[in-house]
């Protein structure tokens, strides 16, 4: 197979309405990522509110992913129907509110569906804010979607540290999700009046247009809206590529958030400090590559950088496991999560230009495959914890970094000079 997408065109300089647009929806990313991680750090006093085991709290929390994965495939036709400025602006306004009712519910089930309700929110969001994002790509005519994704990242730390904060004060968490309810849906309305106007295939026409005159027929009209298209055989066969790429950035980063700490204080016995720095160094290296990765995919293609990170990963990780310290795990999942942080956001851009899809479907399907693999990846990683050990359960990164270095071929070359 090999990559249907149009590279993009050599870089301009971006005007001001797409430096405007650029702005806003990095700020809708970092909201999305702060809203729900302020949660996270009060999860010990939730569970102690509600009298409930780990394996009860473990299947509230379940709900969240469940959510998502119910409500993911619907977002394309969400964001054809309201737009994908609306749908991640006001849909981050909805969220907010709705993790107001966390303080409130009387009962793990309740807990767990008001995180069902944030999961399936916030799955619709992801897609209309990449697909945002890659509408804002289009205007500036390279890479920008890996500093969308590393924004992110900076907005779970400082969720996360808000959370952190709001417990060490001991504020009532109806008046600390209140607050945080309060600012970012503030940002979120702020950020919705620099969006983009117009259809989601706006800019997509715009470059088509401009790739005709640039052949010598100015007047040749694209070949139709995106929405008229249907399905092609040869697109469901990138999809299911690109699908498994991104199941497979899942799986690393669940592998860094969820068994690391538990890695190195079980096999390693490291100290609780020590353990927690796991997730610390695979998130703080996947945000720096995350930062850096637009210039580095513009320069050398997404293909390229790809498969250069699966084997970083798969390379890191190996001689983790094969020489087990605390540095040498630290240093493996730090390699882990530099060398996949151009993966998903490449799978989501990849998808999005599908053609033979209608508009926003590619990106709604690979967003729900990835969801999908992190519902997956901790059955899989603890199953095979359970028969052989956490040392070979954790074996699964290496795995995908080499499954990544092969079907890394369906993404984009090096757009020519």
């Amino acid at each position: 197979m090999s990559a249907a997408a149009v590279p993009l065109a050599p870089p301009a300089a971006p005007t001001r309405q797409a430096r405007r647009a650029r702005a806003a929806v990095a700020a809708l990313f970092l909201t999305n990522g702060a809203v729900f991680f302020n949660i996270v750090p009060r999860y010990p006093q939730i569970k102690a509110d509600l009298g409930v085991s780990n394996a009860v709290f473990g299947t509230a929390l379940a709900g969240g992913p469940i959510g998502a994965l119910l409500a993911g495939l619907l977002a394309g036709a969400v964001i054809r129907r309201f737009g994908s400025a609306r749908v991640a602006a006001f849909g981050i306004v909805v969220t907010t509110i709705t993790t107001m009712a966390v303080p409130f519910v009387p009962h793990w089930i309740a807990f767990g569906g008001a995180l069902f309700a944030v999961g399936a929110l916030d799955a619709v969001i992801d897609v209309a804010q990449n697909a945002h994002g890659l509408r804002v790509q289009r205007l500036y005519r390279r890479s920008i979607l890996n500093s969308l994704h590393g924004v992110w990242s900076i907005g779970a730390v400082l969720g996360g540290l808000m959370g952190s904060a709001a417990a060490g004060l001991r504020l009532p968490l109806a008046v600390h999700l209140g607050i945080s309810a309060a600012l970012f849906s503030v940002v979120a309305l702020v950020a919705y009046r620099f969006l983009l106007p117009g259809p989601e295939d706006a800019e997509r026409l715009a470059e088509a247009q401009d790739a005709a005159a640039a052949d010598g027929h100015p007047g040749a009209p694209p070949a139709g809206p995106a929405r008229r298209r249907s399905f092609a055989a040869p697109a469901v066969r990138m999809l299911a590529a690109l699908g498994v790429l991104a199941a497979c950035g899942a799986l690393v980063e669940d592998a860094g958030a969820s068994w690391g700490a538990i890695y190195l204080s079980g096999d390693l016995r490291a100290d609780a400090a020590t353990a927690g720095l796991a997730v610390v160094a695979f998130q703080v290296a996947m945000t720096l590559g995350r930062l850096s990765g637009d210039r580095v995919v513009d320069r050398f293609g997404q293909r390229m950088v790809a498969r250069a990170g699966g084997v970083l990963a798969a390379g890191g990780m190996g001689a983790a496991l094969a020489v087990p310290s605390v540095a040498t795990t630290l240093a493996g999942f730090a390699l882990a999560g530099l060398g996949f942080a151009t993966v998903v956001p490449a799978a989501m851009h990849a998808a999005d230009e599908l053609p033979g899809l209608p508009s926003g479907t590619g990106l709604s399907i690979v967003s729900w495959l990835l969801r999908g693999g992190f519902l997956l990846s901790p059955l899989l990683v603890g199953f095979v914890a359970d028969l052989a050990g956490l040392r070979v359960g954790l074996l699964s990164a290496v795995l995908a970094g080499v499954v990544t270095v092969v079907l890394a071929r369906v993404l984009m070359n090096r757009a020519p000079e």
